[in-house]
């Protein structure tokens, strides 16, 4: 056993929203009720905790405890097993019963009876871990000695949590909620009501496990919440916050000690071993980003570039009904979106000729589509904009832009790449690809492009002699799972084409999103998600794609320059009005400058560069020149 999951559970008689949300804010994720109402539910799920009913009472709660008798009338009701806590009482043969037919996740114990119900779900044929109630750490660690792997603590505080995560360090110990970590989101999908999925949704991370609780997410004007002398923000008590990381490879569970030892010898990571990677925790993280850092300065050195280019998002009218999306469909309340525009082609051209005036090499152009839009139109921009300003860099068009263009027109995904590499395309970005991976897709985006059309765009237009980018748009309903599978289908495209130029993550904002604001997904990706997504892309992408960008938009500066120690190398681009970002919530700067990147990379202790699109030096500081 490597793995000890603890529950912050208390029990209630009476509870309204506000003292739920009171309990909530104290650290509290369930309560549990021996004689729920309807009412009491209902105010727990609002005051964003879980209720969970003792007994079988005719309720419907996410989770019930249950005495063997009544986890077997639970299982005729249709109650799934990982809904099912059985209590240890009655004879052995009556809870083994209950187990076995209930399927249930946890047999809940005394602590004097820990080795014999451990003895118990040993047992072949059953998949339970054994749950006790501890009031201090060293019952705790008695407990665990014993055989059990599930604590149940009433009234803890951080301090006192993250002592047990100390005298527990040969294990990862992992917070849950009143469900067990293996549920995923589509399986809380298709069994919690519309409550208690949201409610849910807001307790976990994309591993099922309790997120952090601090108030902190992409977006927020605010630094992120990383202790000064390591890169995880998991736990937040003084001796976490305050404390060093361990050397090197030193702090990692060996599983994902050895992945990265084979990193280090220049053998990349498997599919399997990417997802074991990003389901690390606690000193794992301080681990894989050394190693990506290591792998980093190998790659590209101590420079860091960025590129002074401006985006035009040229209207804000779509026809799709991505639930990410707050750009096209962002609430009024919020008063980000403003009205419904389109621009015209000289407004696009008069944009270029400001931003090239100011010193941008480049234009990304990218917008929503528009339902009067045809492949038309993306080369009359195009073309607008080359007349004029023949040696701007036009990055531009989305793998769904070039999709639905070429259709359109009634031509081929090549023939229509063609058109708009002839009208002076040079590069294309790679969005549109939140996740690729179908499973999340018909949730995320129904009607958007497949994976395997985002794929088929990308490797046309490599093999046409156009590079991109590529990008994955991470935190809403997404996991590890899919996390892996989207670095798969790019390290297929890369390996085939050799065509995408840099990885761009870009966390999930969620304040002003209409998946999140239904109540369909979590709030953001974690800092510890965050920081993972990164390292874990220079770890599975070394030797094929050498630049890591971190996205200022999404974290601010300061956010992004922490990133600089996990295997990123880029800062992105001065953008000039950035839109999508600030529709979604955004609270950080719509444009930055060139001296704001290079002031977060010499304070970052790196070497500032300027480049252009395809990454070619277009300037370097005096203070990095005379670095090299």
């Amino acid at each position: 056993m490597s793995r000890v999951t603890f529950l912050r559970v208390r029990p209630a008689a009476e509870i309204n929203e506000v003292a739920a949300r009171t309990r909530h804010n104290e650290g509290t994720s369930t309560l549990e009720f021996a004689n729920p109402t309807d009412a009491q539910m209902v105010s727990a799920l609002k005051g964003g905790i879980l209720p969970v009913a003792v007994g079988a009472p005719d309720v419907n709660p996410v989770a019930w405890i249950a005495s063997p008798a009544e986890a077997l009338e639970l299982v005729s009701r249709g109650v799934e097993g990982w809904q099912i806590t059985v209590m240890d009482e009655g004879r052995r043969s009556e809870v083994l019963d209950a187990l076995a037919r209930s399927s249930a996740s946890y047999l809940r114990t005394g602590r004097s009876k820990v080795a014999d119900a451990v003895d118990l779900a040993s047992l072949p044929g059953l998949a339970t871990e054994v749950s006790v109630f501890v009031d201090t750490v060293q019952d705790a660690v008695d407990a665990i000695s014993y055989g059990a792997s599930d604590l149940l603590l009433r009234d803890w505080e951080t301090g006192q949590i993250g002592e047990l995560r100390d005298e527990l360090r040969e294990y990862t110990l992992v917070e849950r909620t009143a469900v067990p970590l293996s549920v995923t989101v589509d399986v809380a999908r298709s069994t919690f009501d519309s409550a208690q999925f949201t409610a849910y949704l807001n307790q976990v991370d994309g591993s099922g496990a309790v997120r952090p609780r601090y108030d902190w997410a992409p977006g927020l004007d605010a630094a992120p919440p990383v202790p000064v002398s390591r890169v995880s923000a998991q736990w937040l008590d003084s001796v976490w916050v305050e404390g060093r990381a361990p050397e090197q490879l030193s702090g990692g569970s060996p599983a994902i000690r050895a992945i990265l030892e084979r990193c280090l010898a220049d053998t990349a990571p498997s599919r399997d071993e990417i997802e074991t990677l990003f389901r690390g925790r606690g000193d794992d993280l301080d681990a894989i980003a050394w190693t990506a850092d290591q792998l980093r300065s190998r790659r590209v050195g101590d420079r860091v570039t960025y590129v002074v280019n401006r985006n035009i998002n040229y209207t804000n009218l779509c026809y799709f009904k991505c639930g990410f999306c707050a750009f096209s469909k962002g609430p009024k309340s919020l008063n980000l979106r403003g009205d419904p525009y389109l621009m015209s082609v000289e407004d696009v051209v008069a944009k270029s000729v400001e931003a090239w005036e100011a010193g941008a090499t480049e234009v990304c152009l990218q917008g929503g589509i528009h339902p009067d839009f045809t492949g038309d139109f993306y080369v009359d921009l195009l073309e607008g904009i080359k007349g004029v300003l023949p040696d701007m860099h036009v990055h531009g068009f989305t793998p769904l832009e070039v999709w639905q263009g070429a259709e359109t027109l009634g031509m081929t995904v090549e023939s229509f790449l063609a058109m708009l590499q002839s009208a002076g395309l040079g590069t294309l970005p790679g969005t549109a690809a939140e996740i690729l991976d179908d499973d999340v897709r018909r949730f995320l985006c129904p009607d958007k492009i497949t994976t395997s059309q985002w794929a088929e765009v990308m490797i046309t237009a490599h093999e046409m002699g156009l590079r991109s980018t590529a990008t994955i748009m991470f935190g809403h309903i997404d996991s590890p799972t899919s996390w892996a599978n989207h670095f798969e289908v790019l390290r297929s495209v890369q390996r085939r084409t050799g065509g995408i130029t840099e990885i761009v993550p870009l966390p999930f904002v969620h304040m002003g999103a209409p998946i999140y604001l239904r109540g369909l997904s979590r709030p953001g990706p974690t800092w510890d998600e965050i920081l993972l997504m990164h390292a874990v892309a220079r770890l599975a992408f070394d030797g094929l794609i050498e630049n890591i960008q971190t996205s200022w938009v999404k974290l601010g500066l300061e956010g992004g320059a922490k990133l600089l120690d996990a295997g990123c190398n880029d800062l992105g681009g001065t953008l000039m009005n950035e839109t999508i970002s600030r529709a979604a919530g955004a609270s950080h700067g719509q444009e930055v400058t060139a001296n704001d990147f290079e002031e977060i990379i010499i304070g970052a202790g790196r070497q500032p560069a300027r480049r252009n699109t395809l990454y070619g030096l277009v300037q370097e500081t005096q203070e990095a020149a005379r670095s090299f």
